[in-house]
């Protein structure tokens, strides 16, 4: 059986993968990585929704790289958007990157408030 970490290391990943379905919210300081379907609010220091990771819900957090799809509403400090992602909602963010061929059906909103850290 093989450890991701140990009793020493205080951070792991979050890791829904491909074929995994989750219904109810992630909160973690760590990264998530989305590679199933969760239905439900996400807040993590960094989110990963991968090709083929899908969400339903509310996604807070300082990162978000989005090479899938995200329905619900984000709020973010670095918003990375990826070739084939698909978004419908909010997007609140500081910073935003966006990459050719996205599918972004949402309304964009440039945070205007003070650094602060997610919830």
């Amino acid at each position: 059986m093989l450890a991701f970490t140990n009793s020493e290391e205080k951070q792991s990943p979050t890791v829904i993968g491909a074929g995994c379905k989750l219904t109810g919210d992630i909160k973690t300081d760590h990264t998530v990585q989305i590679h199933g379907h969760i239905i439900g609010d996400v807040s993590a220091t960094t989110v990963v929704i991968g090709r083929g990771g899908h969400v339903e819900g509310a996604v807070t957090a300082d990162n978000l790289f989005l090479h899938g799809t995200l329905n619900g509403p984000a709020t973010v400090n670095n918003a990375n958007i990826f070739n084939a992602a698909q978004m419908t909602g909010e997007l609140t963010y500081r910073t935003l990157n966006i990459t050719a061929n996205t599918a972004l059906e949402c309304k964009l909103t440039k945070r205007k408030d003070k650094e602060d850290k997610h919830e």
